[in-house]
Protein backbone atom coordinates (compact mmCIF):
# COMPACT_ATOMS: atom_id res chain seq x y z
CA UNK A 1 0.00 0.00 0.00
CA UNK A 2 1.27 3.45 -0.84
CA UNK A 3 1.96 5.75 2.08
CA UNK A 4 0.63 9.27 1.63
CA UNK A 5 2.24 12.10 3.60
CA UNK A 6 1.24 15.58 4.60
CA UNK A 7 4.13 17.20 2.76
CA UNK A 8 3.78 20.58 4.46
CA UNK A 9 4.42 19.06 7.89
CA UNK A 10 7.75 18.21 9.61
CA UNK A 11 9.69 15.18 8.40
CA UNK A 12 8.88 13.41 11.68
CA UNK A 13 8.92 9.67 11.14
CA UNK A 14 8.88 9.58 7.33
CA UNK A 15 12.08 7.60 7.21
CA UNK A 16 13.42 4.58 9.08
CA UNK A 17 10.39 2.30 8.78
CA UNK A 18 9.19 -0.19 6.21
CA UNK A 19 6.31 -2.69 6.29
CA UNK A 20 7.22 -6.29 6.93
CA UNK A 21 7.31 -8.50 3.84
CA UNK A 22 6.97 -11.58 6.02
CA UNK A 23 3.83 -13.27 7.30
CA UNK A 24 3.10 -13.39 10.11
CA UNK A 25 4.30 -9.86 10.78
CA UNK A 26 7.01 -10.03 13.48
CA UNK A 27 5.68 -6.71 14.82
CA UNK A 28 2.56 -8.52 16.08
CA UNK A 29 3.90 -10.34 19.14
CA UNK A 30 2.07 -13.10 20.98
CA UNK A 31 2.76 -12.74 24.72
CA UNK A 32 0.20 -15.36 25.74
CA UNK A 33 -1.13 -18.26 23.59
CA UNK A 34 -4.65 -16.83 23.92
CA UNK A 35 -3.67 -13.91 21.69
CA UNK A 36 -2.95 -16.19 18.71
CA UNK A 37 -6.64 -16.26 17.75
CA UNK A 38 -6.62 -12.46 17.29
CA UNK A 39 -3.57 -12.32 15.04
CA UNK A 40 -4.35 -12.73 11.36
CA UNK A 41 -1.54 -14.66 9.68
CA UNK A 42 -1.66 -12.69 6.42
CA UNK A 43 -2.15 -9.18 7.88
CA UNK A 44 0.65 -6.76 8.62
CA UNK A 45 1.03 -3.32 10.16
CA UNK A 46 0.49 -0.59 7.55
CA UNK A 47 1.54 3.04 7.81
CA UNK A 48 -1.33 5.04 6.30
CA UNK A 49 0.07 8.57 6.65
CA UNK A 50 2.96 10.31 8.37
CA UNK A 51 4.63 13.68 8.89
CA UNK A 52 2.41 14.93 11.72
CA UNK A 53 3.45 16.43 15.06
CA UNK A 54 1.37 14.57 17.67
CA UNK A 55 -1.54 12.34 16.66
CA UNK A 56 -4.43 11.56 19.00
CA UNK A 57 -8.09 10.61 19.20
CA UNK A 58 -8.91 8.60 16.04
CA UNK A 59 -12.58 8.00 15.24
CA UNK A 60 -13.99 5.98 12.33
CA UNK A 61 -16.81 7.15 10.05
CA UNK A 62 -18.02 3.98 8.38
CA UNK A 63 -20.75 5.75 6.42
CA UNK A 64 -18.11 7.88 4.71
CA UNK A 65 -15.23 5.39 4.81
CA UNK A 66 -12.83 7.80 6.48
CA UNK A 67 -10.93 8.29 9.71
CA UNK A 68 -10.59 11.52 11.66
CA UNK A 69 -7.73 12.09 14.09
CA UNK A 70 -6.25 15.08 15.89
CA UNK A 71 -2.82 16.47 15.08
CA UNK A 72 -2.85 18.17 18.47
CA UNK A 73 0.30 20.30 18.27
CA UNK A 74 -0.56 21.46 14.75
CA UNK A 75 -4.00 22.56 16.00
CA UNK A 76 -5.95 20.70 13.34
CA UNK A 77 -7.97 17.59 12.65
CA UNK A 78 -6.79 15.24 9.90
CA UNK A 79 -9.01 13.15 7.64
CA UNK A 80 -7.69 9.93 6.11
CA UNK A 81 -9.81 8.60 3.23
CA UNK A 82 -10.01 4.82 2.86
CA UNK A 83 -10.90 4.92 -0.83
CA UNK A 84 -8.07 7.19 -2.00
CA UNK A 85 -5.57 6.56 0.81
CA UNK A 86 -5.03 10.32 1.06
CA UNK A 87 -4.69 12.30 4.28
CA UNK A 88 -5.93 15.89 4.24
CA UNK A 89 -6.91 18.64 6.65
CA UNK A 90 -10.49 18.26 7.88
CA UNK A 91 -10.50 21.24 10.26
CA UNK A 92 -7.91 23.96 10.74
CA UNK A 93 -7.74 25.79 14.10
CA UNK A 94 -9.39 22.94 15.99
CA UNK A 95 -8.80 24.45 19.46
CA UNK A 96 -6.09 21.83 19.90
CA UNK A 97 -8.68 19.05 19.68
CA UNK A 98 -7.73 15.75 21.29
CA UNK A 99 -10.21 12.86 21.64
CA UNK A 100 -13.26 12.24 19.45
CA UNK A 101 -16.28 9.97 19.35
CA UNK A 102 -19.62 9.87 17.52
CA UNK A 103 -23.04 10.20 19.12
CA UNK A 104 -26.09 8.06 18.38
CA UNK A 105 -26.96 10.29 15.40
CA UNK A 106 -23.48 9.88 13.94
CA UNK A 107 -22.36 13.41 14.76
CA UNK A 108 -18.75 14.15 15.67
CA UNK A 109 -18.19 14.83 19.38
CA UNK A 110 -14.85 16.47 20.13
CA UNK A 111 -12.67 17.26 23.13
CA UNK A 112 -11.46 20.79 22.38
CA UNK A 113 -8.58 20.91 24.83
CA UNK A 114 -7.44 24.54 24.54
CA UNK A 115 -8.84 28.01 23.90
CA UNK A 116 -12.51 26.94 24.14
CA UNK A 117 -11.79 24.05 26.58
CA UNK A 118 -15.09 22.40 25.80
CA UNK A 119 -16.93 19.38 24.49
CA UNK A 120 -18.35 20.28 21.09
CA UNK A 121 -20.69 18.60 18.62
CA UNK A 122 -20.41 19.07 14.88
CA UNK A 123 -23.93 19.11 13.47
CA UNK A 124 -24.77 17.46 10.16
CA UNK A 125 -24.87 20.89 8.51
CA UNK A 126 -21.39 21.77 9.83
CA UNK A 127 -22.46 24.05 12.69
CA UNK A 128 -20.61 23.51 15.97
CA UNK A 129 -22.56 23.29 19.22
CA UNK A 130 -21.10 23.50 22.73
CA UNK A 131 -22.20 20.60 24.94
CA UNK A 132 -20.12 21.46 28.02
CA UNK A 133 -17.44 24.00 28.87
CA UNK A 134 -17.93 24.70 32.60
CA UNK A 135 -18.72 22.88 35.81
CA UNK A 136 -20.06 24.77 38.86
CA UNK A 137 -19.18 27.98 37.06
CA UNK A 138 -15.52 27.07 36.49
CA UNK A 139 -13.89 26.34 33.15
CA UNK A 140 -13.01 22.79 32.22
CA UNK A 141 -9.28 22.02 32.11
CA UNK A 142 -8.35 20.36 28.82
CA UNK A 143 -10.85 17.63 27.85
CA UNK A 144 -8.83 14.64 26.70
CA UNK A 145 -10.72 11.47 25.76
CA UNK A 146 -14.39 10.74 25.24
CA UNK A 147 -16.89 7.93 24.69
CA UNK A 148 -20.60 7.79 23.91
CA UNK A 149 -22.65 5.15 25.72
CA UNK A 150 -25.43 3.28 23.88
CA UNK A 151 -28.05 5.24 25.85
CA UNK A 152 -26.62 8.50 24.53
CA UNK A 153 -24.70 9.53 27.67
CA UNK A 154 -21.33 11.10 26.91
CA UNK A 155 -18.38 10.46 29.24
CA UNK A 156 -15.05 12.29 29.10
CA UNK A 157 -11.82 12.82 31.00
CA UNK A 158 -10.56 16.27 31.93
CA UNK A 159 -6.92 16.40 33.08
CA UNK A 160 -4.97 19.69 32.90
CA UNK A 161 -2.33 18.38 30.46
CA UNK A 162 -2.82 20.96 27.69
CA UNK A 163 -2.79 23.95 30.04
CA UNK A 164 0.95 23.58 30.60
CA UNK A 165 2.42 24.85 27.32
CA UNK A 166 1.71 26.74 24.11
CA UNK A 167 2.59 23.78 21.89
CA UNK A 168 -0.15 21.22 22.55
CA UNK A 169 -2.50 23.85 23.95
CA UNK A 170 -2.41 27.20 25.69
CA UNK A 171 -0.88 28.07 29.04
CA UNK A 172 -3.78 28.83 31.36
CA UNK A 173 -4.88 28.55 34.98
CA UNK A 174 -6.37 25.28 36.14
CA UNK A 175 -9.75 25.91 37.77
CA UNK A 176 -11.03 22.38 38.43
CA UNK A 177 -9.50 19.15 39.77
CA UNK A 178 -8.51 16.29 37.50
CA UNK A 179 -11.84 14.59 36.83
CA UNK A 180 -14.13 12.42 34.73
CA UNK A 181 -17.52 13.82 33.67
CA UNK A 182 -20.82 12.54 32.30
CA UNK A 183 -23.28 14.45 30.12
CA UNK A 184 -26.80 13.17 30.71
CA UNK A 185 -28.50 12.06 27.47
CA UNK A 186 -31.90 13.53 28.40
CA UNK A 187 -31.19 16.75 30.26
CA UNK A 188 -27.72 17.53 28.95
CA UNK A 189 -26.67 18.14 32.56
CA UNK A 190 -22.97 17.77 33.34
CA UNK A 191 -21.97 15.77 36.41
CA UNK A 192 -18.54 15.06 37.86
CA UNK A 193 -18.36 11.30 38.40
CA UNK A 194 -14.68 10.76 39.36
CA UNK A 195 -12.37 13.26 41.08
CA UNK A 196 -9.68 11.14 42.76
CA UNK A 197 -7.47 10.07 39.83
CA UNK A 198 -4.16 11.71 38.93
CA UNK A 199 -4.33 12.46 35.22
CA UNK A 200 -7.44 10.60 34.03
CA UNK A 201 -6.83 9.84 30.38
CA UNK A 202 -8.22 7.09 28.13
CA UNK A 203 -11.58 5.53 28.92
CA UNK A 204 -13.87 2.90 27.44
CA UNK A 205 -16.75 0.60 28.32
CA UNK A 206 -16.83 -3.17 28.49
CA UNK A 207 -18.97 -4.75 25.73
CA UNK A 208 -22.02 -4.95 28.02
CA UNK A 209 -21.38 -1.40 29.33
CA UNK A 210 -21.59 -2.62 32.91
CA UNK A 211 -17.95 -1.65 33.48
CA UNK A 212 -16.15 1.61 32.78
CA UNK A 213 -12.36 1.49 32.45
CA UNK A 214 -10.33 4.66 33.08
CA UNK A 215 -6.58 5.19 32.70
CA UNK A 216 -4.82 6.98 35.56
CA UNK A 217 -1.84 8.31 33.65
CA UNK A 218 -0.10 10.12 36.49
CA UNK A 219 -0.36 7.29 39.01
CA UNK A 220 2.75 6.51 41.03
CA UNK A 221 4.91 4.51 40.95
CA UNK A 222 3.36 3.12 37.76
CA UNK A 223 0.38 3.84 35.56
CA UNK A 224 -2.92 2.08 36.12
CA UNK A 225 -6.31 1.23 34.68
CA UNK A 226 -9.27 1.32 37.07
CA UNK A 227 -12.58 -0.48 36.61
CA UNK A 228 -15.94 0.86 37.87
CA UNK A 229 -19.35 -0.74 37.98
CA UNK A 230 -21.85 1.38 36.03
CA UNK A 231 -25.39 1.79 37.32
CA UNK A 232 -28.42 2.23 35.08
CA UNK A 233 -28.60 5.85 36.23
CA UNK A 234 -24.93 6.50 35.39
CA UNK A 235 -23.63 6.21 38.93
CA UNK A 236 -20.27 4.50 39.46
CA UNK A 237 -19.31 2.10 42.25
CA UNK A 238 -16.88 -0.69 43.15
CA UNK A 239 -13.66 1.04 42.07
CA UNK A 240 -11.19 -1.78 41.37
CA UNK A 241 -7.60 -1.80 40.17
CA UNK A 242 -7.80 -3.63 36.84
CA UNK A 243 -4.27 -3.26 35.40
CA UNK A 244 -1.03 -1.98 36.91
CA UNK A 245 1.75 -1.31 34.40
CA UNK A 246 4.29 -2.40 37.07
CA UNK A 247 7.12 -0.65 35.28
CA UNK A 248 7.82 2.14 32.80
CA UNK A 249 5.03 1.23 30.38
CA UNK A 250 2.51 4.03 29.87
CA UNK A 251 -1.18 3.66 29.01
CA UNK A 252 -2.89 6.34 26.96
CA UNK A 253 -6.07 5.74 24.96
CA UNK A 254 -7.91 2.42 25.36
CA UNK A 255 -10.64 0.49 23.55
CA UNK A 256 -12.43 -2.79 24.25
CA UNK A 257 -13.02 -5.45 21.62
CA UNK A 258 -16.13 -7.63 21.44
CA UNK A 259 -14.51 -10.23 23.72
CA UNK A 260 -13.72 -7.71 26.44
CA UNK A 261 -9.99 -7.44 25.77
CA UNK A 262 -8.47 -3.98 26.26
CA UNK A 263 -6.30 -2.61 23.44
CA UNK A 264 -4.14 0.19 24.84
CA UNK A 265 -1.95 2.87 23.32
CA UNK A 266 1.45 2.18 24.84
CA UNK A 267 4.88 3.71 25.30
CA UNK A 268 7.39 4.87 27.88
CA UNK A 269 6.46 6.92 30.94
CA UNK A 270 9.72 8.84 30.48
CA UNK A 271 11.44 7.44 33.54
CA UNK A 272 15.21 7.08 33.58
CA UNK A 273 16.36 3.90 31.89
CA UNK A 274 13.05 3.18 30.16
CA UNK A 275 13.55 1.65 26.71
CA UNK A 276 10.96 3.40 24.56
CA UNK A 277 11.85 1.36 21.48
CA UNK A 278 10.91 -1.84 23.32
CA UNK A 279 7.66 -0.40 24.65
CA UNK A 280 6.17 1.67 21.82
CA UNK A 281 3.03 0.40 20.14
CA UNK A 282 -0.17 -1.21 21.40
CA UNK A 283 -0.54 -3.60 24.33
CA UNK A 284 -3.48 -5.99 24.54
CA UNK A 285 -4.85 -7.17 27.88
CA UNK A 286 -7.43 -9.92 28.39
CA UNK A 287 -10.61 -9.31 30.43
CA UNK A 288 -8.74 -10.29 33.59
CA UNK A 289 -6.11 -7.61 32.92
CA UNK A 290 -3.27 -9.93 31.87
CA UNK A 291 -1.08 -8.81 28.93
CA UNK A 292 -1.51 -11.17 25.98
CA UNK A 293 -0.23 -9.29 22.92
CA UNK A 294 2.01 -6.44 21.78
CA UNK A 295 1.85 -4.65 18.43
CA UNK A 296 5.30 -3.11 18.07
CA UNK A 297 5.52 0.27 16.36
CA UNK A 298 8.47 2.59 15.73
CA UNK A 299 6.60 5.36 17.56
CA UNK A 300 4.61 5.74 20.74
CA UNK A 301 0.91 5.03 20.15
CA UNK A 302 -1.27 7.61 21.88
CA UNK A 303 -4.74 6.40 20.97
CA UNK A 304 -6.59 3.94 18.78
CA UNK A 305 -9.96 2.82 17.50
CA UNK A 306 -11.58 0.00 15.58
CA UNK A 307 -13.11 0.62 12.17
CA UNK A 308 -13.25 -0.56 8.59
CA UNK A 309 -16.13 -2.31 6.85
CA UNK A 310 -16.24 -5.12 9.41
CA UNK A 311 -15.05 -3.13 12.45
CA UNK A 312 -11.98 -5.39 12.52
CA UNK A 313 -9.32 -2.89 11.48
CA UNK A 314 -7.33 -1.32 14.29
CA UNK A 315 -6.32 2.29 13.60
CA UNK A 316 -3.40 3.55 15.70
CA UNK A 317 -2.65 7.27 16.12
CA UNK A 318 1.06 7.20 16.89
CA UNK A 319 3.06 10.39 17.43
CA UNK A 320 3.94 11.36 13.83
CA UNK A 321 1.91 8.74 11.96
CA UNK A 322 -1.31 6.78 11.54
CA UNK A 323 -0.97 2.98 11.36
CA UNK A 324 -3.52 0.22 10.79
CA UNK A 325 -3.73 -3.53 11.29
CA UNK A 326 -6.50 -6.00 10.50
CA UNK A 327 -7.20 -8.25 13.50
CA UNK A 328 -9.43 -11.24 14.13
CA UNK A 329 -11.91 -9.46 16.40
CA UNK A 330 -14.22 -6.48 16.28
CA UNK A 331 -14.47 -3.36 18.37
CA UNK A 332 -17.04 -3.41 21.15
CA UNK A 333 -18.33 -0.06 19.86
CA UNK A 334 -19.27 0.52 16.25
CA UNK A 335 -19.03 4.18 15.35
Amino acid sequence: MTTHTMNDLPMGARTGWAPSLRYPDPAVVILDPSFARYRLFAASVERLATGFRWMEGPVWFGDGRYLLASDVASNRIIRWDEVTGVASVYRESSNHANGHTRDLQGRLITCEAAVTRRISRTEHDGRITTLADRFVGKRLNSPNDIVCQSNGAIWFTDPPFQLANNYEGRIATQELPHAVYRIDPESGQLSQVIDDLAGPNGLCFSPDERTLYVVESRAEPSRRVWAYSVGSDGTLSNKTLHIDAQGPGAFDGIKCDADGNIWAGWGSDGSAGADASALDGVMVFNPEGRPIGHIRLPERCANLCFGGADNNRLFMASSHSIYALYVNTRGAERR
